[in-house]
């Protein structure tokens, strides 16, 4: 198959404009493989009329969500970013924590954006467990979103290989899994506040739906956005945290060519962002 600057472009830019997923010209042997893998299944034999079956032939947008779900890649593991985690865990969980119970409202609300297969998600809901003090008096919910449903669908079943489980504590390996035989099955008690959802963050409606939250996790995500994506999704993200709550970013990401709403706090040599309105 051969694809032209030309229409990789238009197709590129089709793409953008649908999900805020952004691809530069020197990504187009990675986009035309997988264009490749599309049109082969499609029988379509020209890049031009591919991008006319997204346009005029995919009124439910189904062949735009197959190609979307080879585009994104899904690297990720549990307890990815350790000391992150611990400032999270050992900081400002803790406080928001305090806080709530000092004005009766014992709930906790987190959002993991690009939850990928579902390492992140649970493992936020094992450092619940292990971190929130009375546990079981609390209303605990976990959101988990992705534009990808290939991988929303492994989420769901919280089945796992040991690389997938190789930096998850030993302890907590024989607390929150079941072995079966090479797999590790995540327990009931960590999949139950958990609750996965197909989100495009460029979705303006479904993400003003996104409110009342403590904590979200966008971590590795906007990488793949350009900048006027990442405003917009940060915006969003911005009105959808509780005053107080914390957003948590990749250790190569930064809030500040993004967005100058949040403070940045520093919590054991680690950098933070947080929601304070006065």
């Amino acid at each position: 198959m051969k694809l032209e600057l030309r229409d990789y472009i238009k197709l590129r830019d089709f793409i953008y404009e649908r999900s805020g997923l952004h691809f530069e010209e020197k990504k187009i042997y990675f986009v035309k493989k997988r264009l490749a893998t599309r049109m082969n299944i499609l029988g379509i034999e020209s890049p031009k009329e591919y991008l006319w079956r997204l346009k005029y032939g995919d009124p439910n947008g189904k062949e735009f969500q197959e190609l979307i779900n080879l585009l994104t890649t899904n690297e990720t593991y549990f307890f990815r970013e350790f000391d992150q985690l611990a400032v999270f865990a050992e900081n400002c969980l803790q406080e928001v924590c305090a806080a709530k119970e000092r004005e009766d409202r014992k709930q906790l609300r987190i959002w993991s954006a690009g939850c990928s297969t579902g390492e992140e998600p649970y493992t936020l809901s094992i450092i619940l467990l292990e971190m929130v003090d009375r546990y079981h008096t609390w209303d605990v919910e976990i959101i988990a979103t992705d534009i990808d449903t290939k991988v929303l669908q492994k989420a769901r079943k919280g089945v796992y290989s040991k690389r997938s489980v190789k930096d998850v504590p030993e302890e907590y390996l024989e607390k929150y899994f079941i072995k079966d035989g090479d797999s590790y099955k995540v327990k009931y008690i960590v999949k139950k506040p958990v609750k996965f959802r197909h989100l495009n963050l460029m979705d303006e409606k479904k993400m003003r739906l996104m409110s009342g939250m403590d904590f979200i996790f966008c971590r590795n995500v906007l990488i793949y956005f350009d900048e006027n994506s990442r405003r917009a999704v940060v915006s969003n993200f911005y009105e959808s945290l509780n005053n107080g709550g914390y957003i948590f970013l990749g250790h190569s990401e930064s809030m500040s060519r993004i967005s100058s709403a949040f403070k940045l706090r520093r919590k054991n040599g680690l950098i933070v962002y947080q929601k304070v309105e006065d």
